[in-house]
């Protein structure tokens, strides 16, 4: 009887294990806290708490973080699973008059459902089971970049964190796929667009290997901010070969030995309400 074959590449899931949290600031803490927690139905975390100042929101293992400032917009969007698409829809419904003087929008679509928040930030909402096994969370960052940068980019991030990245093309053209553990993925998608100014949104990453990227960065004079122990950032993605400056987007970079690896994120239940309360239902339960 012969042995069975497998691909055992299939299993790798590279250096970047998790992507944390995506940072863009926002001028209106009030605004956004309705739009995130009464519109998308995401949670407020109860635990690490900024005032008036700033606010995190939990989306299953991964958050938003929304400091106080004038507006960043991502260049790209944000992709969301959500527990329940019809409920989602309903709660966006209830909450267009309040956001009608903003730039608040949202479509239903055959698989997902496109939301832009008060302040043009693009979110990408998707039903459970459109990947993998996650119920609610984020899957992906999509970044628009410039043509003929796919390639580059993805060679970058293998050679300077040893992740997985491979090009693409699909019917809305070429990007570069960026492994980030088993289930989360870094897109840079090209666009004939004309790009606005990088604003400074970043995003945040653990890494297995920490300082082995570390060492490759600062070789090529990338590390912005040596912040402690446990994190570093960077900014500019570079092609290893040329040193030309593919895209720009900071990265917040964590060993797993950052205090905040591995939390425990509280995920409410956003069916439940005052109006026809059940008892017991209160937290989301994948």
């Amino acid at each position: 009887m012969k042995a069975p074959k497998f691909d055992r590449t299939t299993q790798d899931v590279g250096n970047i294990l998790a992507l944390e949290h995506v940072n863009f600031t926002v001028p209106d803490q009030s605004l956004a806290t309705f739009f995130y927690v009464n519109g998308l139905g995401f949670t407020r975390d109860p635990y690490v708490d900024f005032g008036p100042f700033n606010v995190w929101i939990n989306v299953g293992d991964e958050q938003f973080h929304l400091p106080n400032n004038k507006p960043q917009v991502l260049r790209g969007h944000v992709g969301i699973v959500v527990p329940d698409l019809d409920g989602l829809k309903a709660r966006l419904h209830q909450i267009e008059r309040r956001l009608s003087d903003t730039l608040f929008t949202w479509r239903s679509r055959k698989q997902y459902v496109d939301v832009t928040c008060p302040w043009g930030n693009q979110i990408r909402c998707y039903g459970p089971g459109s990947f993998g096994d996650m119920k609610l969370g984020m899957p992906y960052v999509e970044f628009k970049v410039n043509p003929k940068t796919a390639s580059g980019i993805g060679l970058f991030y293998r050679q300077a964190f040893n992740a997985p990245a491979t090009v693409k093309k699909n019917r809305s053209g070429t990007y570069c796929e960026v492994s980030v553990g088993k289930r989360q993925t870094l897109r840079f998608r090209e666009t004939n667009e004309v790009l606005p100014e990088y604003d400074g949104h970043h995003i945040a990453v653990y890494l297995v290997n920490f300082s082995a990227p570390y060492k490759y960065l600062k070789r090529k004079r990338l590390i912005t901010e040596e912040t402690d122990a446990t994190q570093y950032r960077f900014q500019k993605i570079v092609h290893p070969k040329t040193g030309e400056t593919l895209v720009e987007i900071e990265h917040e970079v964590r060993s797993l030995h950052h205090p905040m690896h591995g939390r425990h994120l509280v995920n409410r239940n956003p069916a439940q309400s005052f109006f026809g309360y059940q008892q017991g239902r209160d937290a989301f339960v994948p």
